[in-house]
């Protein structure tokens, strides 16, 4: 098992490590969703008179629709497609009238899900400084040789590790990096996440950030994956844990970064 690792897992096992990992992904739910107040009263106005097609025509104009179906994404690319099946419209919409006009509200205010809110907080908790370092535009930051941390977007840490690192991402789908920086003269390159589950879309980020340390970049680079969560949990049952405690790369908390930039 790679030291991080280990030291990661006993962190999670010994400390108070949700409680400190509040302080990098404080991951606090937002209000309900705000709906367009002209939209609302259409949809009302076509519930209450039973107008099948501008009752989905209405729905769709919101974030979220109040039920969950596998046709709703193809009927939000393609809006000709109410007119041409009018079977799966009167479908959707009995379903809508079963659940009841507060039900129907209620569905579509519905906060976006912690889980999609926690992607810019690693970078926002790097930003305060908490690594010793503030981190510095692009243009700085190529232009010294000091212990640096790179602020900067996906596209520009992306174009930086090929410029820079020779960084071939190793899975099928390019993904932004989420942490850049140098310390002691060596390039450190890494991908963030807090996996809250085990399981469906959590695995798909846990083997993103594997990629990541799969990936060709030069010698002169160091690849890390920062993973916090439930990979932590002791548990042999799980791919996940099994996967993390066999592999001897650098997989390690965001709480002991600083300790592993510093020790390069």
């Amino acid at each position: 098992m790679n030291y991080w690792t280990k030291l990661s897992i006993e962190y999670a096992n010994q400390k108070s490590y949700l409680d400190d990992l509040f302080k990098v992904y404080p991951t606090i739910p937002n209000g309900i969703r705000d709906i367009d107040n002209k939209i609302w009263e259409n949809i009302k106005t076509s519930f209450n008179n039973q107008n099948n097609k501008k009752l989905i025509e209405n729905l769709l104009k919101l974030d979220l629709f109040p039920i969950k179906d596998s046709y709703i994404a193809y009927l939000r690319k393609d809006k000709t497609a109410i007119d041409r099946n009018p079977e799966t419209i009167d479908r959707l919409a009995g379903r809508i009238y079963d659940m009841g006009i507060d039900e129907v509200y209620k569905q579509c205010t519905k906060p976006k899900e912690t889980n999609r809110q926690i992607g810019p907080m690693f970078k926002e908790w790097v930003n305060k400084g908490v690594l010793g370092k503030k981190p510095i535009e692009i243009d700085e930051f190529i232009n010294t040789e000091n212990n640096a941390i790179l602020s900067g977007s996906d596209q520009e840490m992306e174009e930086f590790a090929e410029d820079y690192c020779d960084y071939e991402y190793a899975g099928n789908t390019k993904k932004g990096l989420d942490f850049i920086a140098r310390f002691n003269k060596k390039y450190v390159i890494g991908e963030a996440k807090f996996l809250t589950d085990i399981g469906g879309h959590q695995n798909a980020q846990f083997n993103d950030a594997l990629n990541v340390l799969d990936s060709n970049v030069s010698e002169k680079v160091t690849k890390i994956a920062i993973l916090d969560g439930v990979l932590y949990i002791k548990n042999e049952r799980t791919k996940m844990y099994r996967t993390t405690v066999q592999k001897n790369d650098n997989i390690m908390s965001a709480l002991i970064l600083n300790e592993f930039l510093y020790s390069i």
